[in-house]
């Protein structure tokens, strides 16, 4: 690989589209530019599982921009990945002919189980080197993925057809908030992924590290309104629960550390994180910083078939990653229970769209200068 080469990713998602552009540099990675939109595709299927017009033009526009930030990229330097909401949509076609022209870079549709193997290899490489059992779990907006590995092995993957955009909308109508609906909604979610008892059993994983963004904003909240920062706790995910049913809305929902991109998934994806919390017995969960975006990164860069130590930290620490190893005492952080009974509660899912630009320097903790 050339001394100096930029990488990009594109991850199309059910609830947001996102860019990651960065770099290697003497044998170094380094995250440049970072561009987010809610676009909430995943909300635009209808019963027939047509993504409708106006979900597709969301799409395309936002595709529009990260063109912008992509000219001059070469087709090799990037890779761009759709998940579940065009896994299952029908015209799914007709959205990928116009989507790639306007990108200027192929767009792949992956499965379940390759955004599942993405997802642990963008967290394993951005956490600190550890022979510990981990069960990493990411709640997307219209699927969950959960993957058993150890160091950068992910040895189990699966992927399950609910999410915080999915759960929203069929259990939130109108972002109202009720005892009964959370329980419905944990109920439902505790039926798909049942059988995940048996292909994740709890002998198996010492700790539970949550990706994307479902754990990391309901951290970001508990965080801000006096819980341990970096990790979610049950007794955390129940306080939130209750100020939701209390606020009997999304809309009227005031919280700090709430943002606004996430209000209206936000009752769909506690609902699935409280009954993966329940059916597993987890006491408490990490949030964890890489995600697919990095796994398709990585990939990029096994593919030009570079040495690279591609194990990757923001320089210094940001403040969730050194929030994290403070209040994680090892490897007995995830504690488990019996399971305990579920609840209920709300949300909506809206077609509006928010925007998020960073860009940020990042290395290795395993590079020399």
């Amino acid at each position: 690989m050339q001394n100096s080469k930029r990488l990009a990713a594109v991850d199309l998602g059910s609830n947001s589209f996102r860019l990651e552009i960065g770099r290697i540099e003497h044998g170094q990675f380094y995250r440049t530019e970072y561009l987010k939109e809610t676009v909430r595709q995943g909300n635009g299927l209808d019963e027939q599982k047509n993504l409708s017009t106006a979900a597709m033009q969301r799409g395309w526009d936002c595709l529009a921009r990260f063109a912008e930030r992509l000219h001059g990229f070469q087709k090799h330097q990037v890779r761009a990945v759709a998940t579940q909401t065009l896994r299952e949509a029908v015209n799914r076609d007709v959205f990928l002919e116009r989507a790639q022209q306007i990108l200027g870079f192929a767009i792949e549709v992956v499965s379940g189980q390759e955004e599942a193997r993405l997802i642990y290899q963008g967290v394993s490489r951005l956490l600190p080197q550890s022979d510990e059992k981990r069960l990493v779990v990411d709640i997307g907006g219209r699927s969950t993925e959960m993957i058993l590995g150890q160091g950068y092995e992910a040895r189990r993957m699966e992927s399950y057809r609910l999410g915080s955009v999915a759960w929203s909308t069929r259990y939130f109508p109108k972002g109202l908030c009720s005892t009964g609906s959370f329980k419905t909604a944990e109920i439902a979610a505790q039926a798909v992924l049942d059988e995940a008892l048996g292909t994740f059993p709890a002998s198996e994983w010492r700790v539970a590290y949550g990706s994307s963004g479902t754990v990391g904003a309901v951290a970001d909240i508990l965080a801000a309104n006096g819980f341990a920062a970096g990790v979610v706790t049950r007794p955390g995910l129940d306080w939130l629960m209750e100020r939701m049913v209390k606020a009997g809305s999304v809309d009227a929902l005031r919280l700090d550390g709430l943002k606004e991109d996430r209000r209206a998934v936000l009752a769909g994806g506690l609902s699935v994180l409280r009954a993966i919390f329940g059916l597993f017995g987890i006491e408490q969960m990490l949030p964890a910083q890489g995600a697919l975006r990095q796994g398709a990164l990585y990939d990029l860069i096994d593919r030009e078939g570079n040495d690279t130590d591609v194990r990757e930290r923001r320089s210094p620490p940001t403040t969730r990653t050194a929030a994290i190893r403070r209040s994680w005492p090892g490897p007995r952080a995830c504690t488990r229970s019996a399971p305990t009974s579920r609840t209920s509660g709300p949300t909506t899912t809206g077609p509006t769209s928010s925007t998020t630009w960073t860009r940020r320097a990042f290395r290795s903790p395993n590079c020399t200068a």
